[in-house]
């Protein structure tokens, strides 16, 4: 019961968080959208076409939480976890894909000597500032919600947010360059902001390939998982210890000795206790397998 109200709220959460990005990325994109046509700037119009795209992303996110939620089944006996990771790289592919487009277009102005030749009213150089604090916040709101589930889909909807701060970063300096008469200083910051974008989409891409491939957990929770089994009263010694990461869950496997003369029923009732210690101290652990081998006295 605790571990299906525990699956129910990552679910829960991870809907939540989606739905307000996707409403507040509608908000921007209309706001942007008005502030760059009014103010005859290019680069808002463009930074509210991006921003509208992300509502995608945050579809994306709640399709992948939806279906990796699901119960097991005949086909699927182990879950469906996994299919948040999928959900992860997609978002990351996107992400990338965001920043080539980012770099391409700077390094083509940068290459042509095309700079915007209108100069910018001052709604766009608000807009982008205001672009710039929602953003960053939404960044830092939804990080916080994706490290409380554990959630590599709505971590990288995060890192989606921090790219569209850094997209802003860039208009910004491209329209108060443009007043200044520095238009060239756009298509230079957005190189830059190019690099940090692909920098994170090779961070979400690489935590979800290795969820995806059985990755073992880290040395600390591994010798944590031991002595806890060492602390249960009539355990031995642990002579086997494996863990795999599946999604946002970990599955265990277990060899642990014991006394060859107790009995069955009192070689299962460690057994027993071992793995109810275990669940109890890691939530996340969603299958532990135990075998008990016999020990010599």
């Amino acid at each position: 019961m605790e571990v299906m109200d525990m699956e129910n709220e990552f679910e829960k959460t991870a809907i939540r968080v989606s739905l307000v990005s996707v409403v507040w990325n509608l908000i921007l994109s209309v706001f942007k959208l008005i502030a760059g046509f009014v103010a005859h700037s290019g680069a808002m119009i463009s930074d509210a076409v991006h921003s509208a795209s992300d509502v995608f992303s945050s579809i994306i996110v709640m399709i992948g939480v939806r279906i990796s939620g699901k119960a097991s089944d005949k086909d699927h006996p182990y879950g469906h976890e996994r299919m948040e990771c999928v959900a992860a790289i997609v978002l990351a592919t996107v992400l990338a894909g965001t920043g080539v487009g980012i770099g391409y277009a700077a390094v083509k102005t940068l290459l042509d000597g095309e700079y915007a030749s209108e100069i910018p009213g001052m709604l766009a150089l608000i807009a982008a500032v205001v672009s710039i604090l929602v953003k960053e916040a939404m960044f830092w709101y939804t990080r916080h919600y994706a490290k409380k589930i554990d959630s590599s889909a709505v971590m990288a909807d995060a890192w989606h947010h921090r790219s569209d701060a850094l997209s802003s970063v860039g208009a910004l300096i491209g329209i108060g360059g443009a007043r200044l008469g520095f238009p060239i200083m756009e298509p230079l910051a957005s190189v830059v902001i190019c690099i940090f974008i692909e920098k994170a989409a090779f961070d979400i891409f690489k935590d979800a390939i290795d969820k995806m491939v059985d990755k073992a957990c880290d040395e600390q929770t591994e010798e944590a998982l031991r002595n806890c089994a060492l602390n249960t009263k009539g355990v031995e010694r642990v002579d086997l210890l494996k863990t795999r990461i599946f999604g946002n869950k970990v599955y265990v496997e277990m060899e642990i000795g014991a006394d060859e003369n107790l009995s069955l029923k009192d070689s299962h009732a460690i057994a027993e206790n071992v793995h109810d210690a275990i669940e109890q101290g890691w939530p996340k652990i969603k299958h532990i397998l135990i075998h008990v081998n016999p020990v010599r006295m």
